[in-house]
Formats: structure tokens, C-alpha cells, sequence
């Protein structure tokens, strides 16, 4: 099996290896990582030897930061096709992982964002470590969550997947496992343990066996900030239209409505709107793969909007930190504008 640099593939006893290997780029994900990931994938579920897989990425810091916005970006620039390229195979991939044959184990050790929740959250088995800082943080940059997140988030307890998708904030391991977007806490001092024990599993492993080998090294993870704060997010994030989410945010007590409120208030307005609809069209989507193909359509769109490159410019290439979005409020961003997002990607991704 053929590694790139980018994506070590190997093997420890009946457990399929692929490790994301970009540690100075916080393991972000390029076009060609994604064809790795994607071949190996393919080889392993055809391997009769391989019981399971897991995936790790190198280094200290993270499990994979998310996809090359870059990329991205200078793609919507030039007018080339090569974003749809990589929208269309993450994607592809995203389902690969969430329909897998065989057990797939992902180690969220460090930052999970972006593209490497669509790596790590449709697995079979999602853990977290003390580590673990996990977001969808797309509203900062004037993009939306997507790699299938506006499938998952919409199946978290209640709205915290909606506060997720909106505030782009991190959570810890507890809050991951409570949102339903990871399984078990491991010690990351562990994790070489645990792949071992994995791989000593039989060929025959089922996911319960490999289940039983996770829960087994698994740790407490504390409280639960989305937990303990779930009763005002249910309420104030039940609404269908941003201004009343952030109206009800300004009626609740405490620290965490407050912050809640302010962030916000800092995001894109049309990607807090697009973001939000395409959450509510979610909770009611029949597959994974529905999702997927309604984001697909709107990545396309997304290559028009103004914000997405002021977003990108000011947290990855001048690093200012400071967007000027466009439209700069919420009451100048009109339903009509949020329309144009939902118009099917062609080809779709996946036949209906």
C-alpha cells in the first residue's frame, strides 16, 4: 500500500494505520491527503486481515485542523474548479467513513475542526482525549459548517449542535461526547496503548469487541459546559430566525448567555443565517448523504459571497483578525439572499 508524505498508511496487527502527517499545519487536509485517505480506506475494507481502522494525526497538537482554505480561496479567486474538486471528494469521503464496513476509529487527540470533524465524528468510534479542542468554526470566516456537520450537529441533544454551528466556539472531550459527536474519553498518554490493543484484536473483531477495548481504557471527563448549560440553550436557540436567538440571548441571566450573545453578534451575518437554515433543513433530512449534497450546492454559492474571502483573509492571511462583513448586520440580509445558497450543486454528489 503507498504512503505520501502527507498520509502514512500502515498497519499494527489486524488494525488498518493512517496517520495524517501535517503537524506543522496542524494536520489540515489537501487534496491529495484526501485521495490517501480515501484509497487506503478502500484497500483496508477489501484487506481480509484488517479487522478495523484508525486514524491519528502526528505530532502534539492536533488531529486535523480542518481542509485547505487556502486552497480554497485562491481557487474562488481564479475561477478555477479546483474547490469543487475538493468539495466534491471530502464529501465523498465524509459518507465513505459514516457508511465503512468495518470498525473506523478516529483519535481526536488535540484541535478537531472543520474537515477533521468530517474525518472523526462519522466514524463508528470517536474518541477524545483531555486534549481535545473540537469546533465547527465556519461563522468566523463566512462559510457554514459543512463535511456533513449539518447532518450530525442537528442530532445533538436539543440546540447544542445550533450553538455549535453558530458560535464556532470550541468544546472540550465532555462537551464533545454529550453533543453525541464523540463516544469515550482516552488519556492521550494512552493512545499508543490503545492502537495496540486494537490491533490485537482477531481478524474476526466485531465493533463490540473493538467497543469493549475502548471503553475499557476510557477516564471520566467531568462536567459538561453545554450540559450544564443546556436548559438556556434550549430555550434561547430553539427559534428559527437568528434576531430572535440573539432577542432571547439578551433576555437570559448569566455569564454564558452573555458570551453566547457577544459572539455571535462577531460572525458573518450571512453565514449565521445560512448556517442556521441549513441546521433546521437538516433536522428534517432523511440521510447523511441528502445533507450533503444540499451543502455541496451551497459551497458552490458560497465562492460568490463576499464574506467568505474577507473571512479567510483576516484569520489565515493577513491574520488581523478583524473581517468586515458584508452585509454587516443581520437585518440587511434578506431571506432572498439566503435562497440563492439552496440551489443544487450538478452533478449532485449522490443520486436521490
Amino acid at each position: 500500500m503507498q504512503s505520501i508524505d502527507e498520509v502514512i498508511i500502515g498497519r499494527q496487527g489486524s488494525a488498518g494505520l493512517i496517520r495524517l502527517n501535517r503537524p506543522q499545519a496542524l494536520n489540515s487536509l489537501t487534496l491529495p491527503m484526501i485521495r490517501a485517505i480515501a484509497a487506503a480506506l478502500r484497500e483496508f475494507a477489501a484487506d481480509p486481515s484488517i479487522a478495523s481502522v484508525i486514524v491519528r494525526g502526528e505530532g502534539d497538537r492536533a488531529f486535523c485542523a480542518g481542509g485547505d482554505i487556502r486552497l480554497l480561496h485562491e481557487s474562488g479567486k481564479q475561477g478555477s474548479s479546483d474547490a469543487e474538486t475538493f468539495w466534491r471528494e471530502e464529501f465523498r469521503l465524509n459518507h465513505a467513513i459514516a457508511d465503512y464496513p468495518k470498525p473506523y476509529v478516529a483519535l481526536m487527540d488535540g484541535i478537531t475542526m472543520g474537515g477533521g470533524v468530517g474525518l472523526s465524528s462519522h466514524g463508528s468510534h470517536r474518541v477524545v482525549t483531555e486534549r481535545t479542542r473540537f469546533a465547527m468554526p465556519e461563522t468566523g470566516i463566512g462559510y457554514f459548517p459543512d463535511v456533513g456537520a449539518t447532518w450530525l450537529l442537528p442530532r445533538a441533544p436539543s440546540e447544542a449542535g445550533t450553538w455549535m454551528g453558530l458560535t464556532g466556539l470550541a468544546i472540550n472531550a465532555a462537551d464533545a461526547i454529550h453533543a453525541r459527536l464523540a463516544d469515550h474519553c482516552v488519556a492521550s498518554s494512552d493512545l499508543s496503548a490503545l492502537i495496540e490493543a486494537i490491533g490485537a484484536l482477531p481478524v474476526a473483531a466485531s465493533p463490540a469487541d473493538v467497543h469493549t477495548v475502548i471503553a475499557g481504557m476510557a477516564v471520566a471527563v467531568g462536567e459538561s459546559r453545554l450540559a450544564a448549560n443546556r436548559d438556556m440553550i434550549d430555550r434561547a436557540l430553539a427559534y428559527d430566525t437568528v434576531e430572535e436567538i440573539q432577542e432571547a440571548l439578551a433576555r437570559e441571566a448569566g455569564d454564558f448567555a452573555a458570551e453566547t450573545r457577544q459572539i455571535i453578534s462577531t460572525r458573518s451575518p450571512t453565514s449565521l443565517k445560512l448556517t442556521l437554515r441549513l441546521l433546521r433543513a437538516g433536522r428534517s433530512s432523511a440521510s447523511l448523504a441528502e445533507c450533503l449534497n444540499r451543502e455541496l450546492g451551497a459551497c458552490m454559492r458560497i465562492l460568490y459571497n463576499p464574506d467568505f474571502y474577507e473571512g479567510v483573509r483576516a484569520a489565515v492571511i493577513d491574520k488581523d483578525r478583524n473581517p468586515k462583513w458584508s452585509p454587516a448586520s443581520l437585518a440587511e440580509v434578506a431571506a432572498s439572499d439566503i435562497d440563492c445558497f439552496f440551489v443544487p450543486a450538478r452533478p449532485p454528489l449522490f443520486e436521490a
